[in-house]
């Protein structure tokens, strides 16, 4: 079971590390002002204070959702592990 929980802890992590760096590309592209009227001249007058809680709210659930994806794909090696190993007498 403690090896179960150290995969899992391994698979948070490097779930939080990689959305760091996949969030915010598809955050700037998502957010894009052109590309929701391509064609059209675009305005980029904005609230900054809502603009900064807005992304900064999406950096920090990409990461809750990346470490709970890496957390659940590393507990399948981390239980193919422990039933391998002999129980402790």
């Amino acid at each position: 079971m403690k090896t179960v929980l150290v995969f899992m802890m391994i698979g948070a992590i490097v779930g939080a590390v990689a959305a760091s760096f996949i969030v915010p590309p598809i955050l700037s592209w998502y957010n894009e002002p052109g590309a929701i009227s391509p064609g059209s001249k675009v305005e980029t007058l904005c609230n900054l204070p809502e603009l900064i809680r807005y992304t900064s709210a999406r950096l920090l659930r990409g990461q809750l959702i990346g470490a709970l994806v890496g957390a659940l794909v590393f507990a399948f090696p981390g239980v193919l592990v422990a039933r391998r190993r002999p129980a402790a007498a």
